[in-house]
């Protein structure tokens, strides 16, 4: 299966490259070829218990297709913006790609460190890979632009030695690189445009999405601190929870969020969620939609209390969830995707500071949260944490939130491009959904290696080609411009990636089918 998944992300790249070649192609390929080899000693280590930290099990290491999604999401992103005649952003893109190669090497160097005896050839390997990058970094950015990707990678050591010390078993070392690496470049960026604020510049969604990211994870680290020295689960604590959120909140993110975009954060949000009549009855929608949601969990609860001999969700029953996300966001998509990106980062905060109340016992509502979602855990939240229904909002949400709109004079991209935004409904709603309803329900024959079967890939398959067909049909704004068979191999590879990896499939599969479509 690692040879498998390995030989998919290499198909990937070749086909990103085959139409986008440049200096940077080069980088790629050498990463990729290094965190190929790499990736055994990452394994090796986990299997014999000789990593730093401890690690998600029941998975691979992952780096080979977690090191490549940034670099390329960098490199679709600097020639999209190159052809709409961007300068500042296709340095943004430049600037991305040359930061997650960066961080990827940095993994990579860190496996092979630890990894005794020395495996000489892999050392060789990464060496020629990290002076390929470091050379093509030297003649491609500016001073200040390498201090910037110097400090993302600060960032991201300290970052990564404090969070997977306090939360075992959470990630694999691909998925800290894609989380803990997103969660870097987001601090870095918010410091960067708070040191240089500048009136009436920057779109106010996104300067709320960097405050919001990086509030949440403050917010995290200072009470996982706290709550090391007091039980968290009193009264006392409970209180005092509730009552430093309030002033962290009111006293730092609100007056951050203020001098960014230069207007009360709160009249703001207000007036830009009931702006239109069309907001407003997303809103109501949406809101419905979540009441079902919260009915689905009561209802499968009510059924395992009265007695049921079922004390896990199946697969099945967890998909409804997916079914939910889906009709959530394809309204938003097609009618208001900036009121999407806005209620998409509210919700991810919410579903964060939900998750802290859960992990810290806070009264009065933390033990009830325990025993609601014990019902839908799988073998993927082995740790502290429950990050399976985050991942499922980011995976839905990072391609509204990475579509390039600056580089999209009409709000859309060209061909294949058009249907970015719709990457995580195809790949995650659509995709995964069906894969895993039809494989564990009708599927018979399984793909070598792997639980997943091929009744379930290729129905997966057909089931986002008519998914494709409808968004021609519902929404005006997509022009494929006849990239039918791109849009075909896009899918395909996604949907054999999604049978094969054993990463977190709702964060990785849309990034895959994002940078496809973008490329």
């Amino acid at each position: 299966p690692v040879l498998v998944e390995s030989l998919l992300v290499f198909v990937v790249v070749l086909a990103v490259h085959g139409v986008v070649w440049d200096r940077f192609s080069w980088c790629a390929l050498a990463l990729a070829l290094q965190a190929f080899y790499v990736q055994f000693k990452w394994d090796r280590l986990l299997q014999l218990g000789g990593a730093v930290f401890q690690f998600r099990g029941a998975a691979n290491s992952g780096l080979l297709p977690s090191s490549m999604v940034i670099p390329l999401l960098g490199i679709v992103m600097k020639e999209r913006c190159r052809a709409a005649g961007i300068v500042y952003f296709e340095r943004f893109g430049i600037v991305v790609a040359s930061t997650g190669m960066l961080l990827a090497l940095f993994l990579s160097v860190l496996a092979v460190g630890i990894t005794k005896p020395v495996p000489t050839n892999t050392c060789i390997l990464t060496g020629i890979a990290g002076s390929v990058i470091i050379y093509t970094m030297k003649h491609s950015l500016a001073v200040s632009e390498v201090i910037e990707v110097l400090e993302v990678l600060l960032i991201f050591v300290y970052l990564s030695m404090i969070l997977l010390y306090l939360l075992p078993r959470c990630f694999t070392p691909g998925e800290a690189l894609l989380v803990l690496g997103g969660v870097s470049f987001v601090l870095n960026q918010l410091i960067k445009r708070s040191l240089n604020v500048i009136e009436g510049r920057g779109d106010p969604i996104d300067f709320f999405l960097l405050v919001a990211v990086v509030g949440v994870v403050l917010l995290g680290l200072f009470f996982t601190v706290l709550f090391t020295f007091m039980d968290s689960g009193t009264w006392i604590s409970s209180m005092f929870f509730h009552m430093m959120t309030a002033v962290l909140g009111l006293g730092v993110i609100m007056p951050w969020l203020y001098r960014l975009i230069q207007r009360n954060p709160l009249f703001w949000l207000l007036q830009f969620l009931f702006q239109t009549q069309t907001r407003l009855y997303l809103l109501l929608y949406w809101s419905f939609l979540a009441a079902s949601a919260c009915g689905v969990v009561f209802y499968q609860n009510a059924k395992r209390s009265s007695g049921s001999k079922k004390h896990q969700a199946s697969t099945v029953t967890r998909k409804y969830f997916h079914f939910i996300v889906v009709a959530t966001y394809v309204p938003g998509l097609i009618y208001d995707r900036q009121l999407l990106y806005v209620a998409a980062v509210l919700c991810l905060a919410v579903f964060i500071f939900l998750e802290y109340v859960r992990y810290f016992r806070i009264k009065p509502f933390g033990q009830t949260l325990r025993h609601l979602l014990s019902l839908f855990l799988d073998e993927r939240d082995s740790g502290p944490l429950i990050l399976t229904h985050i991942y499922l909002l980011l995976g839905m949400s990072l391609p509204v939130w990475l579509f390039p709109r600056s580089c999209a004079p009409k709000g859309t991209l060209s061909g294949a491009g058009a249907l970015v935004p719709y990457s995580g409904v195809l790949a995650v709603g659509v995709g995964d959904t069906i894969a895993s309803v039809f494989g564990s329900t009708m599927g018979e024959i399984k793909w070598p290696g792997t639980k997943k079967t091929f009744e379930g890939t290729m129905t997966a398959i057909f089931a986002q080609i008519i998914a494709v067909a409808l968004i021609l049909i519902f929404d005006s704004s997509v022009n494929l411009n006849s990239s039918y068979a791109w849009i075909l191999a896009s899918v395909s590879l996604v949907s054999l990636l999604e049978a094969y990896t054993t990463q977190i499939d709702n964060l990785l599969l849309p990034l895959y089918l994002q940078i496809m479509f973008m490329a």
